[in-house]
């Protein structure tokens, strides 16, 4: 009885982090080359805070294609994300990741970053399997069917990001 005396009384002394979204857990996956473009100027600190806002994110990814600098790739380390290069077309090892993300019962909502149609399929099957969705994007051609699929669509602007600094 003492010992358990001695372990309810940690409580007192390890802080408990408390998040205000719920406690949903997040998988996110980033499409590298569609979205990590000069002329969109992103930054993944503006994405992991504006995905607070929805939950916990416990997987970050950002698929790269085998023409990913170093130096970009040590951004992407030292912003708290897991770089997957990947040779060729990134498209399929995204969707690949993005269902297992889809089976994982650790995961509450599924987050893509990418301006493609081609990921609606995945959007759709979350949706079946009970997840909720969001998708962020860029404009020009931040696919409209994808925006109105997901629970959640968020475009980014240079303008939210000038405001976020």
């Amino acid at each position: 009885m003492r010992s358990f005396e001695k372990l309810s009384s940690l409580k007192d002394y390890i802080p408990l982090k408390r998040t205000e979204s719920g406690g949903k857990n997040i998988g996110l996956l980033v499409d590298g080359p569609n979205m990590l473009r000069k002329e969109f100027s992103l930054n993944l600190d503006l994405v992991r805070d504006i995905i607070s806002e929805y939950g916990n994110m416990r997987i970050g990814k950002v698929l790269l294609n085998q023409y990913a600098s170093d130096k970009l790739i040590e951004a992407i380390v030292n912003q708290g994300f897991t770089p997957i290069v990947v040779a060729g077309d990134t498209d399929v090892y995204m969707a690949v990741e993005a269902m297992e993300l889809i089976y994982n019962p650790n995961i509450d909502i599924i987050a893509l970053m990418t301006r493609d149609a081609d990921f609606l399929p995945i959007i759709n099957k979350a949706k079946e399997n009970g997840k909720e969705t969001i998708v962020i994007g860029a404009e020009p051609g931040f696919s409209a069917a994808l925006q109105n699929s997901a629970d959640s669509a968020i475009v980014l602007t240079p303008e939210s990001h000038k405001n976020h600094i």
